[in-house]
């Protein structure tokens, strides 16, 4: 395995001559990315690249200090807020703050934007609301600055879910006069509003070609501290060495996802560096549990033949964390480490590969060319480890997402941490309402639940009261305890394994000071005031 992972690295011709032509310092700054988004759309995303974008432009209610691992939270679009009951939160909401196209933003934008997430009428958030917002009620205007939020259920999470992307807050009377009725939220209002978007963070979108570029331009008008560059564009360049020579001929200042083998050649370079982190964010095996081949003996055995400490030392550099259960030190007090979901026993798959009948069988096994960093070299050294165990791989590589084909056998995936509790990583793909339950996920954005669909987690009966007492408890002790119970829930009948958190890294100009920053979700490029410096 070891040397197939070396035979295919290469090494990027960079020499150490090459001066760097300073871009004009915080006047424009040249971003080269991996991937792109097709739409621009904070309440239907829940990508990897949209991550990447929707923070330089809009802005949540409850905001969070993103220099902390663990939740600190900050006043940005509310100046403060009161938990009344477990069922109720009110918010005082910050005047003068103008959206980009120089609409003051209202108490009424404010309730527009909830209500559109907690009830919605366009059918790209349906799923969006089901993952971070069933528990969500209602949305009640008290004066003009004021609101209160209601939940169903007593709600432990009500300030996290007032951070996360989907709460984002848009200008209403310019959404819905984008098509048709003027006083209504249409569905082709939503449509357009993700080909032009608006809102009120310190960059506003200047230019979006869908899968191409971003090009966002200071908001002079920001509420805060203003944003240091004139202009950021993002610039998709999907093959890795195309990125570097971007890089090294000055066409780009910064560019994402850099293997490890690659980081040598580009820190030998003084005009140059690197920087990276163990990211918030499991590469992951799914496996379509509604396949009748896909067993959950075969299951059982395709994970236990995974040698994932393995696959860090070789692929990250032992750098990727590999987890014992779903879980991220960001948690704090939920954090449980200890929990044993999965583990590398080889002799054991081989058992129930040998007790079941099942060796020679062919699992397909689907992945994107350049998704996720060392993502096809992953899935070749994966199907070495399950060949040693006497089942066979057939690898199908495919830029088009197949989650929710009803033919996919198992395939890799990211399960982020939107936010940090369990329901933000585990919850949002794995609850009873999550992507895979209803298969929901990658470039579907949002179409309508399917129940029983082809490719759907179906979880056994049960299942939900055991989501709900861990959902809904407030008590630590309870709660990390109703969580254990859904972990040994999965670990006997896994719709997936975790491999590791990546460790992703940066190349940029050396006179660049940025780093991904740990408070924030997955692969966030966050270009705010004391975000980023250049020359200092």
């Amino acid at each position: 395995m070891k040397k197939l992972i070396a035979g295919l690295s290469f090494c990027a011709l960079i020499g150490t001559s090459t001066s760097v032509v300073l871009a004009e310092s915080y006047k424009i700054l040249r971003v080269g990315v991996a991937n792109h988004i097709a739409i621009f759309a904070p309440g239907a995303d829940h990508s990897n690249n949209g991550n990447k974008f929707y923070i330089n432009a809009f802005n949540t209610l409850v905001g969070k200090n993103p220099l902390k691992s663990q939740v600190e939270y900050k006043p940005e679009l509310a100046t403060s807020w009161k938990v009344i009951s477990p069922r109720l939160i009110e918010l005082k909401i910050r005047q003068g703050v103008k959206f980009h196209n120089g609409d003051p933003m209202t108490i009424d934008d404010v309730v527009f934007s909830l209500q559109r997430m907690f009830d919605p009428s366009f059918v790209k958030y349906i799923s969006r609301s089901d993952e971070y917002f069933e528990n969500m009620y209602r949305v009640e205007k008290v004066d003009e600055q004021t609101l209160r939020v209601y939940s169903k259920k007593d709600e432990p999470l009500m300030e996290l879910l007032l951070n996360v992307q989907q709460s984002m807050i848009v200008p209403m009377k310019y959404l819905m006069g984008l098509t048709g009725h003027p006083e209504v939220d249409e569905t082709t209002d939503y449509e357009a509003f993700h080909r032009a978007p608006v809102g009120t963070g310190p960059y506003k979108v200047k230019s979006f070609m869908p899968n191409e570029e971003t090009v966002y331009e200071r908001f002079n008008d920001y509420w805060g501290k203003k944003a240091p560059f004139e202009k950021v564009k993002l610039r998709r360049i999907a093959e890795l060495s195309s990125r570097i020579t971007a890089l090294i001929n000055n066409e780009v200042d910064i560019i994402d996802q850099i293997p490890p083998d690659q980081l040598i050649a580009i820190n030998s370079n003084p005009n140059y560096k690197t920087v990276g982190a163990v990211t918030p964010l499991f590469h992951v095996v799914i496996y379509n549990t509604s396949n009748p081949k896909m067993t959950q003996e075969l299951r059982l055995a395709l994970n236990l033949c995974i040698d994932r400490k393995l696959l860090s030392e070789a692929l990250w550099g032992g750098k990727a964390l590999v987890p014992n259960t779903h879980t991220y030190a960001q948690y704090g007090a939920y954090y449980q480490p200890d929990i044993i979901t999965w583990e590398f026993n080889p002799e054991k798959g081989k058992q129930l590969i040998k007790e079941n009948g099942l060796e020679g069988t062919t699992v397909r096994y689907d992945t994107a060319p350049v998704y996720y960093t060392n993502g096809v070299v992953a899935a070749q050294a994966i199907g070495e480890m399950w060949a040693e165990c006497g089942i066979k791989m057939k690898l199908n590589v495919q830029q088009k997402w197949t989650g929710n084909d009803p033919t996919f056998e198992a395939r890799n995936w990211s399960n982020p941490m939107y936010f940090a509790d369990p329901a933000g990583s585990y919850g949002t793909m794995w609850s009873p309402v999550g992507a895979r339950a209803t298969a929901q996920s990658g470039s579907a954005y949002g179409q309508l639940n399917i129940v029983g669909c082809g490719s759907c987690w179906v979880p056994k009966e049960g299942y939900t009261k055991m989501w709900n007492k861990f959902r809904y408890e407030y008590d630590v002790k309870k709660r990390n305890a109703a969580y254990k119970e859904i972990m040994d829930y999965i670990k006997v009948d896994p719709p997936l394994i975790a491999l590791y958190q990546p460790f992703e890294s940066y190349g940029m100009r050396s006179d660049i000071d940025w780093i991904p920053y740990p408070g924030h979700s997955p692969y966030v490029m966050d270009f705010t005031a004391g975000r980023i410096t250049v020359g200092n």
